[in-house]
Protein backbone atom coordinates (compact mmCIF):
# COMPACT_ATOMS: atom_id res chain seq x y z
CA UNK A 1 0.00 0.00 0.00
CA UNK A 2 1.34 3.58 -1.06
CA UNK A 3 1.59 6.07 2.21
CA UNK A 4 2.53 9.62 1.78
CA UNK A 5 4.22 11.41 4.43
CA UNK A 6 2.95 15.17 4.47
CA UNK A 7 3.78 18.41 6.39
CA UNK A 8 7.11 17.73 7.51
CA UNK A 9 10.90 19.05 8.06
CA UNK A 10 12.55 15.85 5.86
CA UNK A 11 16.33 15.36 6.69
CA UNK A 12 17.16 13.02 3.87
CA UNK A 13 20.25 12.14 5.56
CA UNK A 14 22.25 15.19 3.94
CA UNK A 15 20.11 18.24 4.13
CA UNK A 16 16.70 19.50 5.48
CA UNK A 17 13.90 19.75 2.79
CA UNK A 18 10.75 21.98 3.43
CA UNK A 19 7.39 21.68 1.39
CA UNK A 20 8.24 18.21 0.07
CA UNK A 21 6.68 14.78 1.04
CA UNK A 22 7.66 10.79 1.32
CA UNK A 23 6.01 8.67 -0.95
CA UNK A 24 6.47 4.78 0.41
CA UNK A 25 5.15 1.43 -1.10
CA UNK A 26 5.29 -2.27 0.68
CA UNK A 27 8.25 -0.91 3.36
CA UNK A 28 10.11 0.88 1.44
CA UNK A 29 10.78 4.37 0.33
CA UNK A 30 9.10 4.92 -3.51
CA UNK A 31 10.94 8.58 -3.54
CA UNK A 32 10.91 12.57 -2.10
CA UNK A 33 8.79 14.91 -3.85
CA UNK A 34 7.51 18.73 -3.75
CA UNK A 35 4.50 18.44 -2.10
CA UNK A 36 2.50 20.26 -5.13
CA UNK A 37 3.69 16.42 -7.19
CA UNK A 38 1.81 14.13 -4.53
CA UNK A 39 -0.11 11.84 -6.62
CA UNK A 40 -4.06 10.99 -5.58
CA UNK A 41 -4.67 7.50 -4.48
CA UNK A 42 -2.36 7.51 -2.04
CA UNK A 43 -2.79 7.08 1.90
CA UNK A 44 -1.98 10.51 3.18
CA UNK A 45 -0.28 10.80 6.85
CA UNK A 46 0.15 14.66 7.65
CA UNK A 47 3.02 15.16 10.64
CA UNK A 48 2.37 18.11 11.86
CA UNK A 49 4.89 20.46 11.16
CA UNK A 50 7.50 17.53 12.93
CA UNK A 51 11.19 16.74 11.19
CA UNK A 52 11.11 13.79 9.61
CA UNK A 53 14.89 11.51 9.51
CA UNK A 54 16.12 8.22 9.19
CA UNK A 55 15.34 5.71 11.76
CA UNK A 56 18.05 5.96 14.61
CA UNK A 57 20.71 2.36 14.66
CA UNK A 58 21.92 1.14 18.13
CA UNK A 59 24.90 -1.22 17.43
CA UNK A 60 24.87 -1.37 21.36
CA UNK A 61 22.00 -2.25 23.71
CA UNK A 62 21.51 -4.27 26.73
CA UNK A 63 17.60 -3.96 27.29
CA UNK A 64 15.15 -1.65 27.76
CA UNK A 65 11.31 -1.59 29.25
CA UNK A 66 12.85 -4.01 31.99
CA UNK A 67 13.74 -6.52 30.23
CA UNK A 68 17.49 -7.30 30.15
CA UNK A 69 18.21 -9.35 27.31
CA UNK A 70 21.44 -11.12 29.23
CA UNK A 71 19.20 -12.35 32.40
CA UNK A 72 16.37 -13.42 29.95
CA UNK A 73 18.01 -14.53 26.63
CA UNK A 74 14.37 -15.08 24.81
CA UNK A 75 12.13 -13.50 22.17
CA UNK A 76 10.14 -12.16 24.63
CA UNK A 77 12.97 -10.10 26.03
CA UNK A 78 14.25 -9.22 22.54
CA UNK A 79 10.56 -7.52 21.65
CA UNK A 80 10.38 -6.03 25.05
CA UNK A 81 14.15 -4.26 24.15
CA UNK A 82 12.63 -3.39 20.67
CA UNK A 83 9.65 -1.51 21.92
CA UNK A 84 12.20 0.33 23.91
CA UNK A 85 14.14 1.07 21.09
CA UNK A 86 11.31 2.46 18.73
CA UNK A 87 10.15 4.57 21.69
CA UNK A 88 13.64 6.68 21.43
CA UNK A 89 13.30 7.03 17.77
CA UNK A 90 15.66 3.76 17.15
CA UNK A 91 13.82 0.94 14.72
CA UNK A 92 17.29 -1.00 14.59
CA UNK A 93 19.12 -2.69 16.86
CA UNK A 94 21.85 -5.26 17.92
CA UNK A 95 20.98 -6.83 21.37
CA UNK A 96 24.43 -7.65 22.95
CA UNK A 97 25.51 -9.54 25.83
CA UNK A 98 28.17 -9.16 27.91
CA UNK A 99 31.03 -11.45 28.82
CA UNK A 100 29.46 -15.18 29.79
CA UNK A 101 29.41 -18.80 29.83
CA UNK A 102 28.56 -20.48 26.36
CA UNK A 103 25.16 -21.75 28.09
CA UNK A 104 24.41 -18.23 27.76
CA UNK A 105 26.17 -17.39 24.44
CA UNK A 106 24.37 -20.45 22.96
CA UNK A 107 20.46 -19.11 24.51
CA UNK A 108 21.11 -16.18 22.77
CA UNK A 109 21.39 -16.84 19.57
CA UNK A 110 18.77 -18.96 19.54
CA UNK A 111 16.51 -16.08 21.03
CA UNK A 112 17.54 -14.56 17.97
CA UNK A 113 16.89 -16.82 15.36
CA UNK A 114 13.66 -17.70 17.31
CA UNK A 115 13.21 -13.89 17.30
CA UNK A 116 13.72 -14.00 13.64
CA UNK A 117 11.21 -16.96 12.76
CA UNK A 118 8.45 -15.45 14.55
CA UNK A 119 8.93 -12.26 12.25
CA UNK A 120 9.98 -10.04 14.90
CA UNK A 121 11.28 -6.79 13.89
CA UNK A 122 14.74 -4.80 14.41
CA UNK A 123 17.26 -6.90 15.42
CA UNK A 124 20.18 -6.47 12.92
CA UNK A 125 22.18 -9.20 15.03
CA UNK A 126 23.52 -10.28 18.17
CA UNK A 127 26.85 -8.13 19.43
CA UNK A 128 29.01 -9.96 21.79
CA UNK A 129 30.58 -7.71 24.24
CA UNK A 130 33.79 -10.26 25.58
CA UNK A 131 34.67 -12.94 26.17
CA UNK A 132 38.09 -12.28 24.34
CA UNK A 133 39.13 -9.30 26.43
CA UNK A 134 41.50 -7.96 28.70
CA UNK A 135 40.61 -8.43 32.19
CA UNK A 136 43.15 -5.29 33.53
CA UNK A 137 39.99 -3.17 31.54
CA UNK A 138 37.16 -5.70 32.24
CA UNK A 139 34.69 -2.58 33.55
CA UNK A 140 31.38 -4.43 34.67
CA UNK A 141 32.11 -7.63 33.02
CA UNK A 142 32.58 -10.83 35.15
CA UNK A 143 36.66 -12.05 34.99
CA UNK A 144 35.67 -15.77 35.42
CA UNK A 145 34.35 -15.63 32.02
CA UNK A 146 37.27 -13.76 30.22
CA UNK A 147 39.78 -15.61 28.01
CA UNK A 148 42.09 -15.29 24.79
CA UNK A 149 40.83 -16.72 21.88
CA UNK A 150 42.19 -20.30 20.64
CA UNK A 151 41.55 -22.27 17.13
CA UNK A 152 38.44 -24.16 18.94
CA UNK A 153 36.38 -21.20 20.37
CA UNK A 154 36.62 -19.62 16.79
CA UNK A 155 35.54 -22.52 15.05
CA UNK A 156 32.49 -22.78 17.79
CA UNK A 157 31.50 -19.49 17.59
CA UNK A 158 31.45 -19.73 13.59
CA UNK A 159 29.44 -23.28 13.85
CA UNK A 160 26.48 -21.77 16.53
CA UNK A 161 26.62 -18.26 15.44
CA UNK A 162 27.45 -17.79 11.89
CA UNK A 163 24.78 -15.93 10.79
CA UNK A 164 23.42 -14.34 14.12
CA UNK A 165 26.53 -13.38 15.67
CA UNK A 166 27.04 -9.61 13.58
CA UNK A 167 29.37 -7.75 16.08
CA UNK A 168 32.05 -8.28 18.41
CA UNK A 169 33.89 -6.39 21.05
CA UNK A 170 37.10 -8.08 21.55
CA UNK A 171 41.34 -6.71 22.82
CA UNK A 172 43.27 -6.92 19.90
CA UNK A 173 46.35 -7.28 22.20
CA UNK A 174 44.86 -10.89 23.56
CA UNK A 175 43.86 -12.25 20.34
CA UNK A 176 45.95 -13.73 17.35
CA UNK A 177 45.49 -11.41 14.06
CA UNK A 178 44.31 -14.51 12.47
CA UNK A 179 41.78 -15.30 14.48
CA UNK A 180 40.25 -12.39 13.80
CA UNK A 181 40.98 -12.28 10.41
CA UNK A 182 38.39 -15.33 10.54
CA UNK A 183 35.76 -13.52 12.63
CA UNK A 184 35.96 -10.60 9.72
CA UNK A 185 35.98 -13.20 7.16
CA UNK A 186 32.46 -14.55 8.28
CA UNK A 187 31.34 -11.11 8.12
CA UNK A 188 31.31 -9.79 11.96
CA UNK A 189 32.11 -6.42 12.91
CA UNK A 190 35.00 -6.70 14.66
CA UNK A 191 35.10 -3.94 17.41
CA UNK A 192 38.46 -3.38 19.90
CA UNK A 193 37.18 -3.11 22.92
CA UNK A 194 38.08 -3.75 26.94
CA UNK A 195 41.18 -3.25 25.77
CA UNK A 196 44.93 -2.27 27.74
CA UNK A 197 46.30 -2.01 23.99
CA UNK A 198 49.71 0.11 23.43
CA UNK A 199 49.34 2.65 21.41
CA UNK A 200 51.35 0.39 18.99
CA UNK A 201 49.41 -2.80 19.85
CA UNK A 202 46.16 -0.86 18.98
CA UNK A 203 47.61 1.13 15.93
CA UNK A 204 48.66 -2.30 14.34
CA UNK A 205 45.73 -3.99 14.56
CA UNK A 206 43.78 -1.30 12.99
CA UNK A 207 45.99 -1.32 10.39
CA UNK A 208 45.05 -5.00 9.89
CA UNK A 209 41.64 -4.42 9.67
CA UNK A 210 39.94 -3.67 12.43
CA UNK A 211 37.35 -0.99 11.75
CA UNK A 212 36.05 0.32 15.01
CA UNK A 213 36.05 0.82 18.61
CA UNK A 214 33.58 0.15 21.55
CA UNK A 215 32.58 3.19 23.97
CA UNK A 216 35.45 5.53 23.70
CA UNK A 217 37.24 6.27 26.84
CA UNK A 218 35.28 3.62 28.78
CA UNK A 219 37.36 0.22 29.10
CA UNK A 220 40.58 1.26 27.24
CA UNK A 221 43.58 2.10 28.04
CA UNK A 222 43.89 6.29 28.06
CA UNK A 223 45.71 8.89 25.88
CA UNK A 224 48.75 10.12 27.93
CA UNK A 225 51.55 11.97 27.23
CA UNK A 226 54.17 9.21 27.21
CA UNK A 227 52.07 6.71 26.50
CA UNK A 228 49.08 7.60 23.87
CA UNK A 229 47.18 3.97 24.38
CA UNK A 230 44.32 2.95 22.86
CA UNK A 231 42.43 6.42 22.91
CA UNK A 232 45.40 8.10 21.09
CA UNK A 233 45.38 5.52 18.21
CA UNK A 234 42.02 6.07 17.44
CA UNK A 235 42.72 9.42 17.25
CA UNK A 236 45.77 9.11 15.00
CA UNK A 237 44.02 6.68 12.73
CA UNK A 238 42.03 8.37 9.62
CA UNK A 239 39.94 5.34 9.19
CA UNK A 240 38.76 4.02 12.76
CA UNK A 241 35.62 4.48 14.31
CA UNK A 242 34.21 4.66 17.88
CA UNK A 243 30.86 4.34 19.54
CA UNK A 244 30.35 6.92 22.80
CA UNK A 245 27.79 6.92 25.30
CA UNK A 246 26.64 10.10 25.12
CA UNK A 247 25.09 10.68 28.35
CA UNK A 248 27.58 13.28 30.27
CA UNK A 249 28.53 10.08 33.10
CA UNK A 250 30.04 7.27 30.82
CA UNK A 251 32.28 10.50 29.10
CA UNK A 252 32.01 14.10 29.96
CA UNK A 253 30.55 16.44 27.38
CA UNK A 254 33.56 18.19 26.61
CA UNK A 255 35.86 15.06 26.07
CA UNK A 256 32.82 14.26 22.97
CA UNK A 257 33.39 17.39 21.69
CA UNK A 258 37.06 17.47 21.49
CA UNK A 259 36.22 13.82 20.05
CA UNK A 260 34.27 15.03 17.57
CA UNK A 261 36.48 17.84 16.48
CA UNK A 262 39.37 15.27 15.78
CA UNK A 263 37.34 12.29 14.93
CA UNK A 264 34.53 14.25 12.63
CA UNK A 265 32.18 11.24 10.91
CA UNK A 266 34.06 8.47 12.67
CA UNK A 267 32.46 9.05 16.08
CA UNK A 268 29.12 7.63 15.96
CA UNK A 269 26.32 6.96 18.91
CA UNK A 270 25.41 3.97 20.84
CA UNK A 271 23.22 3.84 24.10
CA UNK A 272 24.72 0.92 26.03
CA UNK A 273 21.74 0.63 27.69
CA UNK A 274 20.40 -1.97 30.34
CA UNK A 275 17.47 -2.71 32.87
CA UNK A 276 17.11 -3.79 36.49
CA UNK A 277 18.49 -6.61 37.05
CA UNK A 278 18.92 -8.11 41.15
CA UNK A 279 20.05 -11.40 40.57
CA UNK A 280 22.37 -14.04 38.58
CA UNK A 281 25.65 -13.10 37.31
CA UNK A 282 25.08 -9.66 36.38
CA UNK A 283 23.61 -6.84 38.66
CA UNK A 284 22.63 -3.81 37.00
CA UNK A 285 20.94 -1.36 39.73
CA UNK A 286 19.25 2.39 38.80
CA UNK A 287 21.37 4.69 40.49
CA UNK A 288 19.45 8.23 39.85
CA UNK A 289 20.66 8.28 36.28
CA UNK A 290 22.84 5.47 35.47
CA UNK A 291 22.67 2.07 36.23
CA UNK A 292 25.74 -0.05 38.40
CA UNK A 293 26.36 -3.32 39.21
CA UNK A 294 26.85 -4.70 43.03
CA UNK A 295 30.18 -3.17 43.89
CA UNK A 296 28.81 0.05 42.24
CA UNK A 297 30.82 0.15 39.01
CA UNK A 298 29.32 2.12 36.69
CA UNK A 299 27.32 -0.73 34.29
CA UNK A 300 25.17 1.04 31.54
CA UNK A 301 23.25 3.45 30.70
CA UNK A 302 19.32 4.66 30.98
CA UNK A 303 19.94 6.60 27.39
CA UNK A 304 17.63 6.30 24.39
CA UNK A 305 19.17 7.19 20.99
CA UNK A 306 17.14 10.02 20.55
CA UNK A 307 17.92 11.39 23.75
CA UNK A 308 21.74 10.49 22.91
CA UNK A 309 21.28 12.77 19.73
CA UNK A 310 19.72 15.69 21.85
CA UNK A 311 22.91 15.53 24.25
CA UNK A 312 24.42 15.97 20.99
CA UNK A 313 22.66 19.24 20.14
CA UNK A 314 22.28 20.44 23.49
CA UNK A 315 25.28 19.76 25.31
CA UNK A 316 27.71 19.02 22.86
CA UNK A 317 27.23 21.32 20.10
CA UNK A 318 27.16 19.24 17.30
CA UNK A 319 24.67 20.16 14.37
CA UNK A 320 21.55 18.45 14.26
CA UNK A 321 21.75 16.90 10.85
CA UNK A 322 25.44 15.73 11.75
CA UNK A 323 23.74 14.45 15.42
CA UNK A 324 21.26 12.62 13.01
CA UNK A 325 23.78 10.85 11.01
CA UNK A 326 26.06 9.78 14.04
CA UNK A 327 23.02 7.95 15.65
CA UNK A 328 21.87 6.57 11.93
CA UNK A 329 23.94 7.05 8.84
CA UNK A 330 27.47 6.32 10.56
CA UNK A 331 26.21 3.07 12.29
CA UNK A 332 24.09 2.05 8.98
CA UNK A 333 27.46 1.85 7.34
CA UNK A 334 29.52 -0.04 9.91
CA UNK A 335 26.79 -2.55 9.96
CA UNK A 336 27.28 -2.92 6.08
CA UNK A 337 23.57 -1.20 5.42
CA UNK A 338 24.63 1.69 4.30
CA UNK A 339 22.50 1.05 0.85
CA UNK A 340 19.57 0.33 3.15
CA UNK A 341 19.33 2.38 6.00
CA UNK A 342 20.59 5.86 6.92
CA UNK A 343 19.09 7.93 4.55
CA UNK A 344 15.49 8.83 3.16
CA UNK A 345 16.03 8.10 -0.43
CA UNK A 346 14.39 5.98 -3.56
CA UNK A 347 15.24 2.27 -2.99
CA UNK A 348 15.60 2.60 1.48
CA UNK A 349 13.67 0.92 4.10
CA UNK A 350 10.62 3.18 4.89
CA UNK A 351 11.81 3.35 8.28
CA UNK A 352 11.81 6.84 9.57
CA UNK A 353 11.58 8.72 12.64
CA UNK A 354 9.32 11.86 13.59
CA UNK A 355 10.30 14.17 16.50
CA UNK A 356 9.40 17.52 17.41
CA UNK A 357 11.17 21.01 18.09
CA UNK A 358 12.01 19.77 21.70
CA UNK A 359 13.98 16.29 19.80
CA UNK A 360 11.44 14.57 21.34
CA UNK A 361 10.25 11.38 19.40
CA UNK A 362 7.12 11.62 18.28
CA UNK A 363 6.96 8.68 16.58
CA UNK A 364 8.56 5.96 14.70
CA UNK A 365 7.53 4.60 10.99
CA UNK A 366 9.03 0.91 10.95
CA UNK A 367 8.91 -0.81 7.56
Amino acid sequence: MSVTYTNARIFTGDRFLDNHAVLTDNGRIVGLLPVTEVPSGTQEIDLGGATLAPALIDLQIYGGNGHLFPFSTDAASLKGTYEYCVSGGAAYFMPTIPTSSREVMLRSMQAVKDYWQQGGKGVLGLHLEGPFMNPEKKGAHLEQYITSPTQEDINWLLEHGRGVIKMMTLAPERCDPQLVKQLQDAGILVSAGHSNATYEQAYTAFERGIPTSTHLFNAMSALQSRAPGMVGAIYDHDRICASVVADGIHVDFAAIRISKKIMGQRLFLITDAVAEARSGDYIYIFDKDRYVNAQGTLAGSCLTMMQAVKNCVEKVGIPLDEALRMASAYPAALAGMENELGRISAGYRAAMVVFNDQLQVVQTITE
